[in-house]
């Protein structure tokens, strides 16, 4: 029986995803010559990263009465 709050394995927090995002933004800073098959692969966890990061925003500002009408 899951706790409730628990989170599941897979479930990452917002720093989670953020700090994913600075990573992998520094780590194409640092690329002089890109391998495109890993580039793929880093953009799209970052892409993924960035959703959840904003899903979270979004799940805060409603929570809060903020969201944009």
């Amino acid at each position: 029986m899951k706790e409730k709050g628990a989170k599941s394995p897979k479930t990452k927090t917002y720093i989670d995803n953020y700090q994913r995002l600075k990573d992998i933004a520094a780590a194409m800073r640092d690329i002089d010559e890109p391998d495109i098959d890993q580039l793929v692969v880093m953009v799209n966890e970052a892409t993924e990263a960035y959703k959840n990061c904003q899903a979270r925003i979004e799940a805060v500002e409603k929570a809060l009465g903020l969201e944009s009408k």
